[in-house]
C-alpha cells in the first residue's frame, strides 16, 4: 500500500472553532453591533468566546453537557453559537415562544445542565423550574439598566465573561458529535428534538455560501454586506446565516427585540444591506408607519419559513426591496433551495421577474432534491407533475431524538420526507404547491392552499391571506379564506371570488377552487416563528 499522508499532517476536523480562522485573518476589525446595548470587533468576539467557554467550564460544564439559551437576537447569541459547541458541549436553542409546558417538555427532554436566560423570559422558568428533572444552574442575561442578578440565577453573564479568561483552548474532537438541538413542533404530540453535528454545521455554513453568494445577479450575500438576521436565532441557528456571516467577516447587527420602528432604525442608521425572514415579518414592517421615510432601496431579503406571495413580493419591489425566496425545514439544518435570480441585476415590477422571486428555487450546492410519487419513483421534471419532495445532502439531521418511529417515517426510503407537495420544471427549479396536510381535497379534486393564497394576494386591498380546508358532508372538504385588508380597505367576497374565477377561466385551478366561504379579519394566528397557524384556524372555522 503506498503511503499518502505524513504521519505529522494535520486532519483539519470540520469544526465550529474553524470558521473563526477567516475573519481573524482577515478582517478583525469589522463591527458587531447588538442594537443600542453593544459594539465591538471580531477579535473582541474571539476574546468573549473563550471567556464564555471558561465561565461555563467553572460552572462545571463540559464535553457532552447541555447548555441552553432563552435570549433575544444579540451579541450574547452569537457568541453561545460559537462558545458552546467549540467546548464539546450541545448549544440548545430555546423556543421562547413555545408555551411554558411545551418550554419544559425541551429542557427535560435535552436534558439541559445550565440555562442562560434573559430576565424577559425568567418567570416562564421560574414558573416550571420546580418540575426540571434535573440539577439546572440559570444564568441571568441583562440589559445594562436592569438590576445585576435575580434569583434564582447564580451569576450574571457579564459578570461570568469579567471573572473568567478570554485565551480559552478550544482543542480539536470528532467532527461528528453533535453541535447544537433545538425542537421543531408538528400538529400533535410532543417538539421533535433534532441534532446537528459539528460537520454538519460546517458544510451547511459553506453550502449558504456557496447558494447565495456565487450567483450571477444583485441578489447575492458577499463581503461588502451588512447583514441583520429577523428570523429568531433559535429558529435552525437563525437559518445558519450568523455562521456564515461570521465566517465572510462582514459587519453584523443583532436588534434584540422584534419593534417595527427599531427595526426600521437599525436598518436605516447602520447600513443593513441582508436580511432574511418570513413573509408576515416582511409585511409587518412594510405596512409601518416609520417605514414611509427610510430608503429601503439597498436591502436585500431572503424570505422562507412559508410561500412568499407575489402580492407581497411587488409591494416590497415598490419599495425597491430586493426580496426572494429560499426553502428548507427545521430538519434540513436548513438550507435547500433559492430562487434562481441568475441574471437579475435590479428590482422590477415586470412579472416575470416577480414570479421567479417567489418561486422555490434551485437545489444549492451538494443537494439531491426530488420529487417522487408514492412508490419513491423520481417525477419528471416538466412543471406539472407533482408529489413529494424528498432530499439527501450532508446536513441533514439524521433522525428524531428519542423518537425512533418518527425518525424512521422521516427517512423511508433512505431520503428525507419534507412532508411538502411540488413540481420541478425543466431548469431544475421546484416550486411548492403545498404542504401534504395544508391540500385542499374537495369532491376528488386536489386544490394547492398555496395558490389560492397566491392569487388573491395579488388583489388590490389585500394584506394577508390565508387558504385552507373546512369539512363538507357533501364535499368532504372545501377551501375557506381567512383575509386581512390592508389599511382603509374594503373588500368583497364578490371581489375575491371573482379574482379566482378569472383563474379558473383561464385553466389555471378547477372550478372547485372558488370558495363560498371568506372571512375579513384584522389578524391572523400566526405559530411561535411567524407562520400563519393554519391549524388554528381549521379549529377556529371547521
Amino acid at each position: 500500500m503506498i503511503e499518502t499522508h505524513a504521519a505529522s499532517a494535520y486532519s483539519y476536523p470540520l469544526l465550529v472553532k474553524h470558521l473563526l480562522h477567516t475573519p481573524l485573518a482577515c478582517n478583525p476589525n469589522q463591527e458587531i453591533v447588538s442594537g443600542d446595548t453593544m459594539r465591538y470587533d471580531y477579535r473582541t468576539l474571539r476574546e468573549r468566546i473563550g471567556a464564555l467557554a471558561d465561565g461555563l467550564t467553572t460552572l462545571g460544564v463540559g464535553p457532552g453537557d447541555t447548555v441552553a439559551v432563552m435570549d433575544w437576537d444579540s451579541h450574547r447569541y452569537l457568541e453561545c453559537f460559537f462558545a458552546i459547541p467549540m467546548m464539546g458541549a450541545v448549544l440548545h436553542t430555546i423556543n421562547v415562544r413555545l408555551s411554558p409546558e411545551q418550554i419544559l417538555y425541551t429542557i427535560n427532554h435535552a436534558q439541559d445542565d445550565v440555562i442562560l436566560v434573559h430576565s424577559d423570559f425568567l418567570p416562564i422558568v421560574e414558573q416550571i423550574q420546580d418540575r426540571f428533572e434535573k440539577p439546572t444552574r440559570l444564568v441571568l442575561l441583562r440589559e445594562r439598566s436592569e438590576p445585576e442578578l435575580a434569583e434564582p440565577c447564580v451569576i450574571e453573564y457579564e459578570a461570568m465573561l469579567a471573572a473568567a479568561k478570554g485565551d480559552f483552548e478550544f482543542k480539536d474532537f470528532d467532527e461528528n458529535l453533535p453541535a447544537t438541538t433545538f425542537y421543531t413542533t408538528g400538529t400533535t404530540g410532543d417538539p421533535k428534538g433534532v441534532f446537528y453535528s459539528h460537520r454538519q454545521l460546517v458544510l451547511h455554513t459553506l453550502g449558504i455560501m456557496a447558494g447565495l453568494g456565487t450567483g450571477d445577479t444583485s441578489s447575492r450575500f458577499h463581503r461588502g454586506d451588512v447583514y441583520m438576521p429577523i428570523t429568531p436565532m433559535f429558529h435552525v441557528h437563525g437559518w445558519g446565516m450568523p455562521y456564515a456571516a461570521t465566517l465572510m467577516g462582514v459587519k453584523q447587527v443583532y436588534p434584540g427585540r422584534y419593534e417595527p420602528a427599531a427595526l426600521l432604525n437599525l436598518i436605516e442608521r447602520e447600513g443593513v444591506t441582508f436580511s432574511h425572514c418570513v413573509p408576515t415579518i416582511l409585511h409587518m414592517l412594510l405596512t409601518a408607519p416609520e417605514a414611509d421615510a427610510i430608503d429601503l432601496s439597498n436591502w436585500k431579503v431572503v424570505i422562507g419559513g412559508s410561500a412568499f406571495p407575489q402580492g407581497m413580493a411587488k409591494a416590497a419591489a415598490e419599495r425597491g426591496i430586493n426580496a426572494f425566496t429560499a426553502y428548507g425545514l427545521s430538519e434540513t439544518c436548513p438550507f435547500l433551495t433559492t430562487a434562481d435570480m441568475s441574471g437579475i441585476h435590479e428590482v422590477s415590477l415586470d412579472q416575470e421577474s416577480l414570479a421567479r422571486r417567489c418561486k422555490t428555487g434551485q437545489p444549492t450546492v451538494m443537494v439531491d432534491l426530488r420529487v417522487v410519487d408514492a412508490d419513491m419513483n423520481e417525477l419528471p421534471h416538466d412543471g406539472e407533475s407533482t408529489g413529494e419532495v424528498v432530499v439527501r445532502t450532508p446536513w441533514l439531521t439524521q433522525g428524531y431524538s428519542g423518537n425512533a418511529q418518527g425518525s424512521e417515517d422521516l427517512w423511508q426510503g433512505g431520503y428525507m420526507h419534507t412532508g411538502d407537495v411540488g413540481n420541478i420544471d425543466e431548469y431544475g427549479s421546484l416550486q411548492i404547491t403545498d404542504r401534504i396536510k395544508d391540500v385542499i381535497k374537495s369532491g376528488g379534486e386536489w386544490i394547492s392552499s398555496l395558490e389560492l393564497e397566491d392569487i388573491v394576494s395579488r388583489c388590490d386591498g389585500v394584506g394577508e391571506v390565508a387558504a385552507f380546508g373546512i369539512p363538507d358532508q357533501r364535499w368532504g372538504e372545501r377551501p375557506m379564506l381567512v383575509i386581512v385588508p390592508k389599511a382603509e380597505t374594503k373588500l368583497s367576497t364578490n371581489e375575491i371570488q371573482d379574482a379566482i374565477r378569472q383563474q379558473v377561466d383561464k385553466g389555471r385551478l378547477s372550478k372547485w377552487a372558488i370558495p363560498e366561504r371568506i372571512e375579513f379579519v384584522e389578524s391572523l394566528p400566526k405559530t411561535s416563528v411567524g407562520k400563519m397557524d393554519k391549524k388554528v384556524l381549521r379549529v377556529m372555522y371547521g
